[in-house]
């Protein structure tokens, strides 16, 4: 499959799992999951024709497994602006966690911490790496530090999706550690 097809379709599902099922006519349900003919069917009918083969290669080759299938089923593993429930217990994090950003984004979060924004949770990936990742989708990648240790050992709940991304509600600016640089 040709990688700007695997991109076109990655951001297509993306679009239609997380923030406008309904834009296509779908309908969710409470955990976010919708039947894979379904969506086959949907996309076609609003002009974007996908095989199942295709999108099973999206699934399969998507780096941050964005989407989880499960029998006929497939949804989205975490980044949605809709209302679902993921089901995800709440687990103990790793003493550290790691947020990638940009210089642009550094005053507010000093100010107010890490908010989730139009999603639901805050996102941390679970090394450093990941997290360099994610910010230099939106410029020159800025790594925080989040004392996730701490923030358990104060009450705030912590899920992990199923590809491994940490979700919470909030990080509050005193958890974090910026750059010496910054």
């Amino acid at each position: 499959m040709d990688e700007r097809r695997v991109v076109k379709v990655s951001k297509y599902l993306s679009k239609h799992l997380r923030h406008q099922p309904e834009r296509i006519g779908l309908r969710l349900d409470d955990g976010g999951w919708v039947e894979i003919e379904t969506l086959i069917a949907a996309a076609a009918a609003h002009g974007f024709p996908i095989t199942r083969d295709e999108l099973d290669h999206v699934v399969a080759a998507n780096d941050k497994k964005r989407f989880a299938v499960e029998g006929t089923r497939i949804r989205a593993s975490q980044g949605h602006s809709i209302e679902v429930d993921l089901g995800l217990p709440p687990a103990t994090p790793p003493p550290d966690l790691y947020h990638g950003t940009t210089d642009r984004c550094l005053e507010a979060i000093r100010a107010e911490g890490l908010r989730p924004m139009n999603r639901h949770d805050v996102h941390l990936s679970p090394d450093r790496e990941t997290a360099t990742r994610v910010g230099a989708r939106r410029g020159r990648p800025v790594v925080l530090s989040v004392d996730a240790g701490a923030m358990h050992h104060d009450g705030y709940v912590f899920h992990v999706s199923a590809n491994g991304v940490w979700l919470t509600k909030a990080v509050p600016p005193r958890y974090l550690r910026f750059p010496e640089t910054h």
